[in-house]
């Protein structure tokens, strides 16, 4: 049996982004696999230092376009323990809004994805339709259909007033009901579970290995979620449900996803009934004095990590961040191998990698 190398990339009419794949192939199946990064470097951890605190969050909610909100999320975070300021309380549930809503948004985009790589179009065209339905929340409520500009230093930028809040539930409960029905055909459609089912398995003694993070890790049977291991903003007050699978191939990692999606409805359902009043944000700013903080929470992708450096001034000494798809790409040589070469997009899918955040 023939064994040669297939270049996959860095501009490939499968990738949306610039990524360089060295694949070694036995026949048809999948040998070795090297990947070649530093095809989009745009230099973001620069730009940062050369803008003011308030730039910033702008900026860093360009990182990533599907965990757009989580970025100055944490940002602010670490900005806000730097600088000692204690968020009002309706603030730390309506930032649990924001990103739990970005968080379905996120989730069902890869599931569609997943849905169109196996070549089941009509499930592609279902899901997106409901996404459709939480993008067009998003304009609704925040005025944007990606990037939310939610967050600000001390607090956050919107409200929700009844009319939002009844808007808002009227838009989950019908989000809820499709999203079961969907799940019945992830679940039990024979064509999508040929496709997906022991296809890139990723093992849970690897996925520990390699420090893998979000739904790869957790489909996978790893059991870490920032949001119940390390709680911020408000979910110390909120019961979230961990998703886990078991079998670690594509089918478990698209099956947690959507029952994430139905998770974060519940945890939102939970901030309207629960949120009290009060301000959104703290009357003003105070200056932000030297020192260095970490702060992290759960992006859609899993867990993002911030490190800023301030030395008194109104620009950052330093930031930078790890994304979750800087861990997870390295479980894609343990996930293809001995996969089909047909199978190889599906795969590298089902980790939902976003290439620019990787190389900021």
């Amino acid at each position: 049996m023939s064994s040669y190398r297939i270049p996959v990339g860095p501009l490939h009419v499968a990738l949306e982004e610039p990524m360089y794949f060295k694949v070694d192939v036995s026949g048809e199946t999948v040998t070795a696999v090297e990947i070649v990064a530093g095809h989009a470097h745009r230099g973001i951890e620069y730009l940062v230092a050369k803008r003011n605190i308030h730039q910033n969050l702008v900026l860093t909610e360009r990182v990533c376009s599907l965990c757009s909100n989580s970025h100055p999320f944490t940002y602010c975070m670490a900005l806000e323990q730097i600088a000692g300021i204690v968020l009002p309380e309706r603030a730390e549930y309506l930032r649990v809004i924001a990103d739990e809503i970005k968080r379905i948004a996120s989730n069902l985009f890869n599931v569609a994805i997943t849905a169109h790589l196996v070549g089941f179009d009509t499930l592609f065209m279902q899901v997106m339709e409901l996404r459709e339905i939480m993008q067009d929340t998003k304009e609704s409520i925040f005025g944007n259909r990606m990037d939310l500009g939610a967050n600000r230093i001390g607090g956050v930028r919107y409200d929700l007033d009844a009319d939002g809040r009844d808007y808002l539930a009227a838009q989950l409960r019908h989000v809820a009901r499709e999203l079961l029905e969907i799940r019945k055909i992830y679940e039990g459609d024979a064509s999508f579970l040929r496709r997906t089912r022991g296809v890139g398995v990723l093992p849970a003694a690897d996925a520990a290995r390699l420090g893998l993070v979000g739904p790869v890790a957790r489909a996978s049977g790893i059991a870490a979620d920032v949001r119940i291991k390390a709680p911020y903003a408000a979910y110390d007050r909120l019961a979230v449900e961990m998703q886990t699978g078991e079998d670690g191939d594509v089918w478990s990692r698209t099956l947690v996803r959507l029952r994430e999606a139905g998770t974060a409805i519940a945890i939102i359902d939970q901030c309207l009934k629960d949120m009290p009043g009060g301000p959104v944000s703290i009357p003003s700013i105070p200056d932000i004095p030297a020192g260095e903080a970490i702060a992290k929470s759960e992006a859609p992708r899993g867990e993002l990590i911030y490190y800023l450096r301030t030395d008194g001034s109104d620009k950052p000494e330093r930031l930078k961040w790890r994304v979750p798809s800087f861990n997870n790409w390295s479980a894609l040589p343990v996930m293809l191998k001995g996969a089909r070469i047909a199978d190889i997009a599906l795969i590298v899918g089902s980790i939902d990698p976003c290439v620019s955040c990787t190389e900021r």
